[in-house]
């Protein structure tokens, strides 16, 4: 009987150590701004979130060779704010990168990679630029000097598997072209 309980009591603080250790999800954004997010929807977030920078339209732009949207922020002359250039990238017409520069005078590396850590886990992938954590919807990337990055994991994918196939197109193409020579 005492070994049943010695055993139960052991399981149950297995279960609680292992109950608080769960890492959170991963964020889908920072400051209000989420990735899926139309252009109409960042901007008012970016409206209403000082720490940005961001001065209205003519803060966004078309990507010329994509005709993408992109949102550049500037918030390096505000005292208050820890960040500096930020970048809001479109794909069809949904939010799906977001770049976070971060002013090294006012945060350090060590800070954000360690509070990340303690937060979502250590990072599956890592090298002495950057530090990399994904799940099934979100790739977070804290870079070297200090930029923190949000990609929609499965439109990044998308992107990437468009392009082997016009790069094999093209490269099909380049063949065609020789061969004619």
């Amino acid at each position: 009987m005492k070994i049943k309980k010695l055993f139960l009591a052991a399981v149950l603080i297995l279960l609680s150590i292992a109950g608080f250790a769960q890492e959170a999800a991963l964020p889908y954004g920072y400051g209000g701004i989420e990735l899926g997010m139309s252009v109409e929807q960042v901007k008012e977030a970016l409206k209403k979130n000082p720490q940005f920078g961001y001065r209205g339209d003519r803060d966004v732009s078309l990507l010329p060779s994509t005709k993408e949207t992109i949102i550049q922020t500037d918030a390096s002359r505000n005292t208050y704010s820890f960040l500096t250039q930020c970048y809001f990238q479109f794909y069809q017409e949904k939010l799906y990168i977001i770049t976070i520069n971060v002013k090294t005078s006012k945060m350090d590396y060590y800070s954000i990679f360690t509070t990340l850590c303690n937060k979502y886990g250590n990072p599956p992938s890592m090298n002495p630029k950057k530090a990399e954590w994904d799940d099934d919807a979100v790739i977070m990337t804290v870079e070297k000097p200090l930029t923190l990055k949000y990609t929609d994991k499965k439109v990044f994918e998308e992107i990437q598997n468009q392009s082997l196939v016009e790069d094999s197109a093209e490269e099909m193409a380049r063949d065609t072209f020789l061969q004619g020579l």
